[in-house]
């Protein structure tokens, strides 16, 4: 067991920054100083498991495809915020994360991690076989850690960082252990809920991720669950307080593509049942009662109604 930065001792940025590539593998780490440097890195790792606390410092992490392929780690981060927010995009999501919510990161996808000043969060670092031995998931997660397991996992971690320098090397093991255990039982089902005061947050993200997803044929509430990093049920119970369903939602967006592109030039020389497909819909008859029931027309009627005089009589229709 050891860990970086004595009690008494004030690193440089180009020293926090070395160590945090180290812990978290090759990458892009951009720091912003707009004073006197007070960034803040504490860790200890053994052989299996790691855990850092960090922050005070203005951060972008960036780890792209090149990193993970010139240094694969094998390792999950479980990050536990203390203090402030950060910003976390992976797979094509984003999110926001503060203190009430905890995340579960695959260290050997591309992400993007950054935060300000005030942000300062514990970590514990977790080999990706150990992970997967405990739950078949094999995606990020985030999930509540303000009641149930997610704040008994969110105590035993914040206790760990605490009481990390006073564990020999297999005491902190046997935590690590009893930890990860838990994280596999929230992983497996128990993490079904979010903070109340961010499902309008999870909302705004899965609307998000549709509109740009929803040409995808092959596009499932299951789908956008893994891509967001929450449970299926998380997100039908979200949508759902919307006052929809993943099912309505994705077909909302392929018809407001699908009648954007029929009123566009640039669209103009593609038929109906080609304009239909490219939005995600499998059927010409399925797309065009779909479309009369949501906007009053049909896909024919909002073609003309939009064309240049001159053109109406040869659009292509089917």
């Amino acid at each position: 067991m050891y860990h970086w930065n004595d009690p008494g001792s004030t690193p440089d940025a180009r020293t926090w920054r070395d160590a945090f590539i180290d812990l978290h593998g090759e990458s892009r780490v951009t720091l912003t100083e707009t004073g006197p440097w007070a960034g803040r890195l504490e860790w200890q790792r053994s052989t299996s498991y790691g855990i850092a606390l960090c922050g005070n410092v203005r951060e972008e992490f960036v780890r792209q495809g090149r990193h993970i392929r010139a240094d694969t780690r094998g390792v999950f981060e479980l990050l536990v915020p203390m203090v402030g927010s950060a910003q976390v995009t992976q797979a094509g999501a984003e999110s926001v994360i503060r203190p009430g919510t905890l995340a579960l990161c695959d260290v050997d996808r591309p992400f993007t991690f950054a935060h300000a000043e005030d942000f300062v969060s514990t970590a514990v670092l977790i080999p990706t076989d150990a992970v997967h031995r405990r739950t078949a998931t094999r995606e990020s997660l985030a999930f509540d850690g303000t009641a149930g397991l997610g704040r008994v996992i969110r105590r035993m971690v914040l206790t760990l960082q605490e009481e990390r320098e006073q564990l020999t090397g297999a005491a902190f093991d046997v935590a690590c252990d009893q930890l990860l255990d838990l994280v596999g039982l929230a992983a497996e089902g128990a993490v079904d809920s979010a903070p109340p005061a961010q499902r309008a947050e999870v909302e705004a993200q899965i609307r998000r991720y549709v509109r740009r997803h929803a040409a995808d044929s092959g596009l499932t509430v299951a789908g956008i669950a893994r891509a967001l990093g929450w449970s299926t049920r998380y997100i039908q119970d979200v949508l759902q307080a919307a006052g929809t369903t993943s099912r309505d939602l994705i077909r909302t967006e392929r018809l407001r593509a699908a009648r954007t592109r029929l009123t566009s030039p640039n669209w103009r020389h593609r038929s109906i049942t080609q304009i239909a497909y490219a939005c995600g819909f499998t059927s010409h008859s399925s797309f065009a009662t779909a479309y009369r029931r949501e906007f009053g027309l049909t896909p024919r009627e909002t073609r003309q109604a939009s064309a240049p005089p001159s053109t109406r009589s040869v659009l292509p229709v089917m």
